[in-house]
């Protein structure tokens, strides 16, 4: 159960919170958008300066909500450019984070028909859902901070009103801090606001919810979120291994995990990206190659491999890196013997603690507000390798 937090003022971009209380006093739910649409445009605007909006709104605006209840502590760009790190302070003085990775393609799909259209230039905003995560994944820096608490919708939506106004956003990505799953009513109510044509406008198929297996909430998604893409962060190919990296995988076992997604592919009839850090000495070899391959071969989805590369490590390293050219034979194997696709993740954000949790961790350790064991691990999710290129990589007869 996540610690209870409460806002006050609450955010204007918490829909449910939003649309309780104009239900409540009778004002027509119409006018929410009028108020979002204006707030893009002039974010100081005054309430009672919003067109056509109800005085009984304007007033209710101002005893309740705040336009926004975070703030950017810090924004740090990687040497390279192509990475954007955004340390968010939420109203309660916790902290979380958001990454902007910016990717130029304009070159790479020349010539392929099936591609067309697919380079260009853009921008994937990669969100928190919590505070912390309870999965306590062991590679994770975010999953050795323990769950502080659940963002609300509000919060959620707030981390891509700032990442607009550093870059136009096209794809998101639910896989910075915490289980979005864990928070599936936030998360759910928040993928509506950014998918919303009044609003931002992203549509479906460039967002994406990564979980690492809550097998209720997958059954879910594809009546909840139709055309939202999910991306399964499974990390190891049987249980006995997956449960001392993953441990929520105890509660979770891997038959039934899969199970559930093959439900949920059936309902959604959509393909599932598959997430796996590789860590040298533990999950990196031929052996769990083939078995990885045995679990997915014939079903349709796209393995993403994560070569993990530590970041901040004061006490560590408790894993390495997978050594030069086991990545690629563990990906030949998927390839050659299972016929998988299986793409390399591209690293992005080393520079700048590019993981989830990482500049956090930092943060509070300067202030003497995190313990060291909090700071031991890392996790690959800043160096993402977007979806769109995912997408596109995948043969024609795939999609």
């Amino acid at each position: 159960m996540a610690p209870s937090r409460v806002l006050s003022p609450q955010s204007v971009w918490d829909l449910p919170a939003v649309l309780a209380a104009f239900r409540e006093r009778g004002i027509k739910e119409r006018h929410v958008y009028k108020i979002w649409s204006m707030l893009l445009k002039n974010p100081d605007v005054a309430w009672s300066d919003i067109p056509d909006l109800p005085k009984a709104a304007a007033a209710l605006l101002e005893q309740q909500f705040s336009r926004c209840t975070s703030t950017v502590l810090r924004c740090q760009q990687s040497t390279g450019g192509d990475t954007t790190k955004l340390l968010i302070q939420l109203q309660d003085g916790m902290q979380v984070e958001a990454v902007v990775m910016h990717y130029d393609t304009s070159d790479r799909y020349t010539g392929r028909e099936e591609a067309a259209g697919w380079g260009n230039k853009r921008s994937t905003l990669c969100v928190s859902s919590q505070v912390g995560c309870q999965m306590g994944c062991t590679f994770c820096a975010t999953g050795t901070m323990g769950l502080k608490g659940n963002l609300c919708c509000g919060e959620i939506v707030e981390q891509l009103v700032h990442a607009t106004r550093v870059t136009p956003i096209r794809n998101i990505v639910f896989m910075g801090m915490g289980e979005p799953l864990s928070n599936y009513e936030a998360v759910k109510a928040a993928v509506g606001m950014m998918g919303e044509p009044r609003l931002f406008g992203i549509g479906c198929r460039h967002i994406t919810v990564s979980t690492v297996g809550v097998i209720p909430r997958i059954k879910q998604m594809a009546a909840d979120l139709p055309g939202v893409s999910l991306a399964l962060s499974l990390h190891a190919p049987t249980q006995e291994l997956r449960r001392t990296i993953v441990p929520s995988a105890r509660a979770y076992p891997l038959a039934k995990l899969m199970d559930a997604v093959a439900e949920y592919q059936a309902a959604s009839q959509q393909r599932v990206f598959v997430e796996y850090v590789v860590l040298a000495g533990v999950n990196d070899g031929p052996e769990q190659a083939h078995e990885l391959g045995q679990l997915l071969q014939g079903r349709d989805m796209v393995i993403n491999l994560i070569p993990w590369n530590p970041v901040y490590q004061p006490d560590g390293p408790f894993f390495a890196a997978p050594a030069e050219g086991s990545v690629e034979g563990f990906q030949r194997i998927l390839r050659s013997s299972y016929g998988l696709h299986c793409t390399i993740r591209q690293e992005k954000g080393q520079d700048i603690s590019g993981a989830c949790g990482q500049l956090v961790i930092q943060h509070a350790q300067q202030a003497g507000g995190c313990s060291s064991e909090a700071a031991g691990s890392s996790s690959s999710t800043g160096g993402l390798k977007d979806i769109e290129e995912l997408v596109a990589a995948a043969p024609a007869a795939a999609r």
